[in-house]
This record gives structure tokens, C-alpha cells and sequence, in this order.
């Protein structure tokens, strides 16, 4: 796995896990997502160890996060994509995208796949679109996890 860094006036995208910091990380998804509420702490460090993760910087602080699930070979899933508040609106996320996208370790794969409530327009940019054949997908939530409430509900 090649790791990676990149700058853009006064922001940094970087693949360096030393710099992620897991506090906020864990804070956001936990608390201000509406995907991963009451995540556990271990659960967080555990899917960025089992992931690659790309963090977003100002200077030293991060402002936000991004991971792919992936085999390095045929499929990657990308998940957990973040921008803190106050740091939206600048381009960040598109620029994240345009980063883990072209990122030499993750090409060729017969497919990406991502799930997401309401950035659909974001994700169409980097050609992203609806399932193609939702029929043939299939999941398999625990009614037991600890986390997302919400996910049973409707919407």
C-alpha cells in the first residue's frame, strides 16, 4: 500500500495513520453522523486498521476523514466521509474525492460502492450512480448493533 500525500494552499490530504486523530474521528461519526451514532471507540480504530484512510488537514488539526474498504484488486467500498462543520463549503470533499479516486493503489477495480442519505449530486460528480440491479444486492444489518438506531426506520 502506497501512502500518500497531498497539499492545497493551506490543506493537506495524507494516508499517514499517525496523523489521524481517532478522537475526532470517532467524536463525529458517533455523534454528528447520522449514519454511525454510538459507535463504539474500538469499532472506529478498528475499521481505520482495517481500512485506508484518508485524513484531511489545516496545518496539523484535521478537519476531516475518509476511508475505503477494499480487497486491492476488484472492489472498493468507501465509507465514512466527513468534513467538519466550518470547513465546508471550500471544495474539501471534492477534492477528497478527487484524491482517493486517482490514488495509484486503488485502480482498476470492477467496482466502488459507497451508501449516502443526501450527498447523491457529490457523489455523481466522480460517477457514482443508483444501483444498477438492486435485485441482486443484498445486506445483512444486525438488529443488535449498538449503533444507527435510525437504520430500521423508514427513510
Amino acid at each position: 500500500m502506497t501512502q500518500g500525500e497531498w497539499q492545497r494552499g493551506e490543506y493537506t490530504i495524507s494516508t499517514d495513520r499517525a496523523r489521524l486523530d481517532l478522537a475526532l474521528i470517532h467524536r463525529f461519526i458517533s455523534t454528528e453522523s447520522y449514519w454511525g451514532q454510538g459507535r463504539a471507540i474500538a469499532v472506529v480504530r478498528r475499521s481505520i486498521e482495517n481500512s485506508l484512510p484518508f485524513g484531511v488537514y489545516e496545518g496539523e488539526r484535521q478537519i476531516g476523514f475518509a476511508r475505503v474498504v477494499t480487497d486491492y484488486a476488484t472492489f472498493a467500498w468507501l465509507a465514512d466521509v466527513f468534513v467538519v462543520a466550518g470547513y465546508r463549503g471550500r471544495g474539501l470533499s471534492k477534492w477528497l474525492m478527487e484524491v482517493i479516486l486517482s490514488h495509484d493503489d486503488l485502480q482498476g477495480f470492477r467496482r466502488w460502492v459507497l451508501a449516502t442519505k443526501d450527498a447523491h449530486a457529490l457523489y455523481r460528480r466522480f460517477g457514482f450512480i443508483e444501483l444498477k440491479r438492486p435485485e441482486r444486492w443484498m445486506e445483512r444489518p444486525d438488529p443488535h448493533m449498538a449503533e444507527s438506531p435510525d437504520y430500521w426506520k423508514a427513510g
